[in-house]
């Protein structure tokens, strides 16, 4: 495993680092998610990423416990906040000084820390101040509940207004939490230059795009039993748009130069992310042990500019790059 220092401070992360999505608390029985976590470890990733809506603050939880008993100093642990929790009451949702804070709480409770290494807003809040939003991270950061504050799918002026703002209020804002992908290619015109000016490193989510550079989805085939794409909880709903004909015949002819990298296609994918140097980490998730083990294969690895262009000539115009997509990810008001 390589470690890489997470936008400009002094912390290091695993290049891979181990997301618990769509699967702790919803897809994967709690044993199998900590023999899932056990993997991790073993294979020498040392940085855990969640969020309090995930499985509706379940995958906090089964995190918590499969983390339990290992050294905490050698961990970074990441969660999140604006979703909607428990109830989905008027408060339950947003950036507001009232939820963030007792989301804070919420997520230290479950995953079983004092503290948490990296505390994200999971997307922008429209409806509260982000003066607000910011100075309550500040007081969090403050009382030593996280260490450091990060982003997750904010456009690249939101990025500089909240950076802006940290320094003001003596805190680290240091991290953007974007998908990204050889497919989904959004943040490289303007949330990518933003953040190296700004000093913010990415940790990119969905590397294989829900599993389609995998290469297990074929054109003209219906999904496989059990795969995300039918997964009716919502990863079918994440997947769709890359669900076509047009796609998969593409990603299915990168095999070769997989092949030629001495690589699985799943692993291409992820050390092509890795590739660019505001990626501080890829986010991977399992739903079995031996997928954990194949991934951080992905780790190290140095694709050459000649492969790199062979993928961009294969994928062609399927690939998305409008840096307003991320904006259109994000909700125009608060969500309830």
């Amino acid at each position: 495993m390589d470690y890489r220092y997470l936008g400009n401070s002094g912390l290091k992360i695993s290049e891979i680092t181990y997301g618990n999505w769509l699967t702790h608390g919803s897809q994967v029985e709690n044993d199998m998610a900590t023999q899932c976590v056990r993997a991790a470890l073993e294979a020498g990733i040392s940085t855990f990423d969640t969020a309090d809506v995930y499985a509706n603050t379940k995958a906090e939880t089964v995190l918590g416990e499969a983390l339990k008993g290992e050294r905490r100093e050698s961990l970074e642990i990441f969660t999140k906040v604006y979703w909607p929790t428990g109830p989905g009451g008027k408060n339950d949702t947003g950036l507001s000084r009232k939820h963030v804070m007792e989301s804070i709480n919420g997520s230290l409770q479950r995953l079983q820390t004092d503290y948490v290494d990296l505390y994200q807003a999971h997307r922008y809040d429209t409806e509260t101040p982000l003066e607000e939003t910011m100075q309550a991270f500040a007081d969090i950061v403050r009382q030593g509940k996280a260490l450091y504050i990060g982003v997750s799918e904010w456009t690249a002026d939101q990025i500089r207004e909240g950076v802006a703002l940290s320094r003001e209020l003596g805190f680290q804002l240091i991290s953007s939490q974007p998908q990204y992908s050889m497919l989904w290619r959004v943040i490289e015109d303007e949330v990518v230059p933003a953040s190296k000016e700004l000093g913010v490193s990415q940790i990119v989510w969905s590397p294989i795009a829900q599993g389609v550079l995998t290469g297990k989805y074929q054109p003209g085939q219906k999904p496989p039993e059990g795969s995300r794409a039918t997964d009716e909880k919502g990863g079918a709903d994440m997947i769709k748009r890359f669900m076509n004909d047009d796609v998969l015949t593409r990603v299915q002819n990168l095999k070769p130069v997989a092949d030629e990298a001495g690589l699985t296609m799943a692993q291409l994918a992820v050390a092509w992310v890795l590739q660019n140097d505001n990626v501080a980490a890829a986010l991977v998730g399992a739903s079995r042990p031996e997928q954990v083990h194949e991934n951080v294969k992905a780790a190290g690895v140095r694709l050459e500019p000649e492969l790199m262009a062979r993928i961009d000539d294969v994928l062609g115009d399927v690939v998305e790059r409008d840096p307003a997509r991320t904006a259109e990810n994000a909700p125009r008001t608060r969500v309830a």
